[in-house]
């Protein structure tokens, strides 16, 4: 009874915290359909897409460390009513924890990579590291967090393959997609290339898909023009930093590669690449073999005994 009661104040605990969740998400939805303005209404959908991400992740997180504390719970409960039955039937307690000391040492050797990916696993909730839904880069793997539990982490990676990490194994940990991403572009332009106007029309082009707040490129900053990045063997790099919603850097990056390119052919800014030359010969345009005459070479067949050269050579 007691356990059963201590697992339900842990259920309405999470499920509070997650009405509070799905109750900001539900504001957002109405604010998204009420707004007249086509605009706003997109900016508050990339918004409302994000808050979701969130509250999976979220929800994700409280589910596992739900299931934490009732294992906790349980165990605890399960201790003080053994304890006190043994206490009411008179047993001695002192060689009972000792056998169960040497026991739980025994046992705690046998089991040190799962104990490991345990503990692993609570720090892990506890930190907040990374969640559902994230992309992370844990050096063997890197993909898509589709579940988090104490032992293990599944990810996806982009080739759908689907990797089962041992939370112990895990040495370090690369989040691509908490809190915020960010995508240093760098662009290579030819050296007899206008270095302001280049860098106006990059500025122009980034800003003009921040203002947009498209879909599938939501800027969260306004773009910066970081200035000349290197001097390459033929070609200057000039680099731009764009601020975007966590998870969106991929998208946002390929949309400013293809309006870039745009805006560069229309302004006239040549973007080097490594050309090759090909020259093409006909026999024509060969040069005709040489045909010596004299003493010691012979223009026509020869005759069976001597000549102009011998068959030996001498």
């Amino acid at each position: 009874m007691t356990r059963r009661i201590v697992h339900k104040a842990i259920d309405g605990l999470i499920d509070r915290l997650m009405s509070e969740r799905s109750s900001e998400e539900k504001d957002a939805v109405r604010a998204a359909e009420a707004s007249s303005s086509m605009l706003r209404r997109e900016v508050l959908s990339g918004k409302l897409a994000s808050l979701r991400n969130r509250t999976d992740r979220a929800r994700q997180r409280a589910k596992t460390l739900g299931m934490l504390f009732k294992s906790i719970a349980s165990a605890a409960v399960g201790t003080v009513t053994l304890m006190m039955l043994l206490g009411e039937f008179d047993i001695n307690l002192g060689p009972l924890l000792a056998g169960a000391g040497i026991l739980g040492l025994g046992i705690g050797f046998g089991s040190q990579s799962l104990v490991r990916d345990l503990l692993s696993g609570i720090f892990m909730l506890i930190e907040n590291q990374y969640g559902v839904g994230d992309y992370i880069d844990v050096g063997e793997a890197n993909g898509t967090v589709e579940s988090l539990g104490l032992r293990t982490t599944r990810l996806r990676d982009k080739y759908g393959t689907l990797w089962h990490i041992p939370n112990g194994e895990i040495r370090r940990v690369g989040n691509m997609t908490q809190s915020f991403s960010k995508i240093p572009m760098e662009i290579d332009v030819a050296y007899d290339t206008d270095l302001d106007l280049a860098m106006e029309t990059m500025k122009t082009v980034a800003d003009g898909v921040w203002n947009e707040q498209l879909e599938e490129a939501t800027i969260v900053e306004e773009p910066v023009i970081s200035g000349i990045q290197n001097f390459g063997a033929d070609a200057i790099t000039i680099r731009l930093s764009v601020k975007t919603e966590p998870g969106e850097q991929w998208s946002t990056a390929r949309v400013l590669r293809k309006r870039l390119k745009e805006a560069f052919d229309e302004a006239g800014i040549e973007i080097p690449f490594p050309q090759r030359t090909v020259w093409f010969r006909s026999e024509a345009d060969q040069k005709p073999a040489v045909k010596k005459t004299g003493p010691g070479f012979q223009t026509g067949p020869r005759s069976g005994g001597g000549g102009g050269g011998d068959d030996d050579g001498e």
